[in-house]
């Protein structure tokens, strides 16, 4: 579909593997706290709304990214380049957001859903349903968005999604552990140099993009180069497979390219790494 040559099938399955690691685990703990919500309130009987509610999520997420990804695979020429230009800029801009709002809404997450389904027992079934259904649902559009710009960044392959569904297994492995306690992970940590690797993705993503609807005719400035590294890069090396393949990396981006990845990494950084403040408790007298 892309003029833009692939990157090679290990690093293509070694970066989806990572965003399915990383979003596998996050949708896992959401089904971990509302599974175990449920066993501690001796209501097992809901556990079967939960897990279609899940299904369901689940089936919603595969068939956007299908949508989006091979309903376009049968467009060729500059309107495929205009289509994946704009796919990947979407995705950057929901995945960004997604990411900045799970940096404040961590701490509070498990709280809330406790109390969501605790609501939606009193209400019935199909309350338990739609709790876990938007509640994973918001997780894996997450993830659909970004394979998305990631897929076509690298050419359309069908590898990527291999790598996802390897990572989200591995993600499905790490969650059984942790649920029943046979390993712990400091989340913290794992999901800030996570959020920051997905942030390095998204703006990998943003520059392919950008030269994608130069390419098309849509943004300016295709022929202006900002630097060109070619006869020095050696794309078949170990780092420029890394580079090319996980972070978009190329020898010889244009101007806007550079300006939009140097930009978006210092303001989406900047507001991601920012301390998360804490409300003071109120004063009594």
């Amino acid at each position: 579909m892309s003029v833009i040559a692939a990157p090679p099938i290990a690093t293509q399955m070694f970066g989806s593997g990572l965003i399915g690691l990383r979003e596998g685990l996050e949708t896992g703990i959401v089904v971990m706290i509302l599974v175990a919500f449920l066993v501690k309130a001796d209501r097992r009987d809901a556990l079967k709304w939960v897990w279609l509610g899940v299904g369901l999520a689940v089936a919603m997420v595969a068939a956007i990214f299908f949508v989006i990804h091979y309903g376009t695979s049968t467009v060729t020429g500059l309107t495929a380049e205009i289509i994946a230009g704009a796919a990947s800029l979407v995705a950057v801009g929901i995945v960004t957001a997604m990411v900045l709002w799970m940096r404040t809404a961590a701490k509070d997450i498990s709280g809330e859903l406790r109390s969501g389904m605790e609501r939606a027992l009193t209400v019935g079934p199909l309350a338990v349903l739609a709790l876990s259904f938007f509640a994973v649902g918001r997780e894996g559009v997450e993830t659909a968005l970004l394979m998305v710009g990631y897929a076509e960044n690298t050419g359309g392959s069908s590898w990527p999604l291999l790598g996802l569904l390897l990572g989200i297994v591995a993600a499905a492995g790490l969650t059984v552990l942790l649920y029943f306690g046979a390993i712990r992970i400091n989340f913290a940590v794992f999901f800030k140099y996570t959020g920051i690797f997905l942030i390095v993705v998204a703006a990998g993503i943003l520059a392919y993009g950008i030269r994608a609807l130069q390419i098309g005719g849509v943004l300016p400035g295709g022929g202006s180069t900002a630097f060109d590294i070619t006869a020095q890069f050696d794309a078949s090396s170990w780092y420029g497979t890394v580079l090319a393949g996980i972070f978009n990396f190329r020898p010889e981006p244009t101007v806007l390219q550079v300006t939009g990845w140097v930009l978006y990494l210092a303001v989406v950084l900047y507001l991601f790494l920012l301390p998360v403040r804490v409300p003071e408790p109120a004063v009594t007298s």
